[in-house]
């Protein structure tokens, strides 16, 4: 082994599970050297080890899940995608990620590759065109877009070197992501005492890949011990085969079948199973999770039990609205954001929509947003009526909107002030005033007091301390409930320093 002290060591263990995992697959395209291309491992590790944006404007190549759950995280970083390009002609991933993206208003183009990245010391532009049948670029379709970065997320090489150095038996298996070990259902691969698990024996799920590390584990306590926890390992493996038997898990059976498994496939329930209209006026979850997916918190996180995917967990999810206390839970629980809360009002001629946000700054009550739709188009402009955090997971904003639009809100997006608009017109201090004292670190508004002199003037904050705390709130990511309000210094309406002393001088007499 290679230790962080930068020197090796040599370990003679009676057994090893290799769990090295895969390496990304590049892409070959003109320039793909500039610096600025990178893969989305790499994209990740910048923002989420290291804090680092890669860049300012991104195109990402491949909608697989990576693709597009990468490219959300960009767009939470603060960095503009610019499309989303699939040589196929569908989108690779799940619909509820495909969706997430969509509503931020992020393009995806199939049946598109890059051809070129353009720039000299680094990546100042990307070149795109459609593809024909046989996935070839069509010149003539050829257009420039204006990024920094570009990013490849077009799959996953299983991690053999070290079992195959080992000794172990490799095939090609394309279905399951390239050359993998052979292995037997215990993880066994054919190197004597050599084991394997996750990406490593075959490209899947997260899950399965835990699943897979499980039974590796109790396979070696087998060995070594003489014995393990059967019941535990059939249970596992149990829970593979239902993971694997939805139509998402079609080419992984066929792989795996490749390689001797004995693998079926089951019916899954999918589309539109609910009724929500017929509760019209109640406040309730609506889900838009339509495809046979493996994946339930939904279900595990209700406190009523009213939301049923089942035995099998690629159902999709059922609700009973009778059970249903409408507490939203449902909504903050789902990997996909593919739950909203809806409660018409007739009487007002508008809806509450409840909306999953994870972006900063979290609006407050009473911010004016823009709510969009599912395409990410503006429809109209709303109030925040509630907002309930999660510190570190989905938080809820809840907003009204026209009732004709009930159907179609599914995000919303700040209304930002523009950087030369006044906050406080009595010192005449803008928006990028401001943000400049924030950027200089006076973070507090009582420093910001000090250093500006807002809320100094004759309205005595009347005007701009709120304003001034929701771009406190916008640049430093807490919500105004976390920020000082600020000292209330007397007078609290304007007066003359003449009147306080003909005051002092009667209480003088």
């Amino acid at each position: 082994l290679h230790l962080p002290s930068d020197t090796t060591r040599l370990f003679r263990p009676k057994r090893v599970v290799v769990a090295t995992g895969a390496s990304e697959k590049f892409l070959q395209f003109e320039n793909n050297d500039l610096p600025g291309v990178y893969g989305a491992g790499a994209v990740q590790t910048l923002m989420n080890q290291f804090g680092i944006m890669p860049g300012k404007n991104v195109l990402m190549i491949g909608s697989g899940n990576i693709g597009l759950i990468v490219s959300y995280q960009l767009v939470q970083a603060g960095v503009n995608v610019k499309a989303i390009v699939e040589i196929a002609d569908r989108i690779g991933g799940y619909e509820v990620h495909a969706d997430k993206v969509k509503r931020l208003g992020i393009p995806v183009l199939l049946k598109h590759t890059v051809t070129r990245a353009l720039g000299v010391e680094s990546v100042e532009g990307a070149e795109i065109c459609e593809v024909d049948e046989k996935f070839s670029p069509i010149p003539s379709t050829a257009r420039e877009l204006v990024v920094d970065t570009v990013c490849i997320a077009v799959g996953l090489n299983p991690s053999v070197e070290l079992i195959a150095q080992a000794g172990g038996q490799i095939r090609y298996v394309a279905e399951l992501g390239g050359y993998v070990p052979v292995r037997d259902e215990d993880m066994r691969a054919t190197a004597e005492g050599f084991f394997v698990a996750g990406d490593v024996s075959g490209i899947e799920e997260a899950t399965t890949a835990m699943i897979e590390g499980r039974i590796a584990g109790l396979s070696v306590v087998r060995d070594l011990k003489g014995s393990t926890d059967e019941n535990k390992v059939s249970r596992l493996k149990k829970e593979l085969v239902g993971f694997r038997n939805g139509p998402i898990s079609a080419r992984v059976r066929e792989g795996l079948q490749k390689l001797g498994f004995d693998v079926s496939s089951g019916e899954s329930r999918t589309g539109n199973l609910n009724n929500p209209q017929k509760y019209r006026g109640k406040l309730r979850p609506i889900i838009e999770c339509f495809e046979a997916i493996p994946c339930n918190p939904c279900e595990t996180s209700c406190p009523t039990g009213a939301i049923v995917v089942g035995g099998n967990i690629n159902d999709v999810p059922v609700i009973d609205y009778d059970k249903c206390n409408g507490c939203g839970i449902c909504m903050t629980k789902c990997p996909g954001l593919a739950i909203f809360m809806l409660q018409e009002l007739p009487d007002e001629d508008s809806a509450l929509i409840g909306i999953p946000y994870e972006f900063i700054p979290l609006p407050s009550k009473g911010d004016q947003v823009h709510l969009l739709g599912r395409q990410g188009e503006m429809l109209a402009e709303g109030t925040v009526q509630r907002v309930f955090r999660s510190p570190h997971k989905t938080n809820s904003v809840y907003v009204k909107t026209p009732l004709e639009l009930a159907d179609k809100v599914r995000s919303i997006r700040p209304v930002l002030q523009e950087d030369n608009a006044f906050v406080c017109r009595c010192e005449e201090l803008t928006v990028s005033d401001i943000e400049a004292a924030i950027d200089e670190g006076y973070t507090d508004f009582e420093e910001l007091r000090r250093k500006l002199r807002i809320s100094m003037g004759p309205c005595g904050g009347r005007t701009c301390r709120l304003n001034a705390l929701r771009i406190l709130s916008r640049k430093t990511g807490k919500s105004i409930e976390e920020l000082s309000f600020g000292v209330l210094r007397p007078p609290s309406i304007p007066s003359t320093l003449g009147s306080i002393a003909r005051q002092k001088g009667a209480e003088d007499d």
